[in-house]
């Protein structure tokens, strides 16, 4: 069994990873920690683990074969400086402390998207888990990139459900705000564009210029970004298309659909979904995830198993909540 431990299992994503891990057929978690829920059990932080686990909140690591750090951004390089882990120790961190510069105490961070990765995640002993809207975009830009037919800019109008904002209650995360409402956030500068710039631009040979509008939503969880640039000439709808299902072939998760995509399909689940349309000479791609699973904890454990050479879909079997 690989011992796990949860540093900061008290969000939402910690949540997640609670979840996944208990049902996982190879996994033991042996520690949570966290700064301000010394003693306190999981169970009554997650309600919905109730009659799942009695492990309780602590401050020991408890010699962990892996540990995930679901922190806040930048405190994860903290959580290393201030805590003695074993070099042999696997660290996945689920912050965006170490996706663009990945060598830090020693330890190499490779950058955890295995759809475009998979072997060097195979190989790793560290991993920067993407960002939840770095995965949904880049999802829709992997073939196109690894095609070289990105020529132009990239523009993305993507909305994310209130979980996406973490579970400290904000003004704009409020239930009196988020409901029956829509806004924009972070116009063209949202942090997730450094690490998709950087990736997609080393697949395709150089970096693209991406236009990114987020929008928060008045639901709970779940990413659907739309997608478009300049189609290549003489590259018809079904060459995309096939394009998209050849690319993801290998991929037990992403999936390329011939007719539309909704996050009903996706919540709850470790997919991705995919759709392809060409307009006018736009290709366009629709891409949905859920932001706390294919986003966030479940990548992570999906990356976890091509670490320790598990089957990629181990303990991710879940199903989606369709109604």
């Amino acid at each position: 069994m690989i011992r796990a431990a949860i540093a900061g299992g008290t969000g939402y994503t910690g949540g997640e990873l609670f979840r996944i891990l208990l049902g996982h057929p190879e996994v033991q978690i042996v520690a949570a920690t966290t700064t301000s829920s010394d003693g306190v059990a999981v169970s009554s932080v997650h309600r919905d683990l109730t009659g799942e686990t009695d492990l309780c909140f602590g401050t020991e690591l408890n010699n962990p074969d892996v540990i995930f750090l679901c922190l806040g951004h930048g405190i994860s390089r903290q959580f290393l400086d201030t805590h003695d882990i074993s070099p042999e120790c696997r660290i996945i961190d689920l912050g965006n402390d170490f996706r663009l510069d990945g060598d830090y105490a020693g330890r190499h961070f490779v950058y955890g998207l295995c759809e475009c990765s998979r072997d060097a995640v195979s190989n790793a002993h560290d991993i920067a888990n993407p960002g939840c809207f770095a995965t949904a975009i880049q999802l829709a830009l992997l073939p196109l990139a690894s095609a070289g037919l990105i020529n132009d800019e990239v523009h993305v109008s993507a909305i994310t459900g209130s979980t996406g904002a973490g579970k400290k209650l904000s003004e704009t995360s409020h239930f009196s705000y988020r409901d029956n409402n829509i806004s924009i956030y972070k116009l063209f500068t949202h942090q997730h564009l450094g690490e998709i710039r950087k990736n997609i631009g080393e697949i395709a040979g150089k970096e693209p210029v991406v236009n990114f509008v987020p929008f928060r939503g008045d639901f709970t969880r779940g990413i659907f970004a739309s997608v478009y640039t300049r189609a290549a000439e003489g590259v018809s709808e079904a060459d995309y298309r096939k394009m998209f299902e050849e690319y993801y072939a290998p991929s037990p998760f992403v999936f390329h659909s011939d007719t539309g995509i909704s996050l009903k399909e996706v919540v709850n689940t470790n997919k991705a979904l995919l759709h392809v349309e060409l307009h006018d000479g736009y290709v366009h791609i629709s891409s949905v995830i859920d932001n706390l699973v294919k986003g966030a904890a479940g990548q992570a454990v999906q990356n976890m198993n091509l670490m320790f050479g598990l089957p990629e879909t181990a303990g991710l079997k879940l199903k989606p909540s369709a109604f």
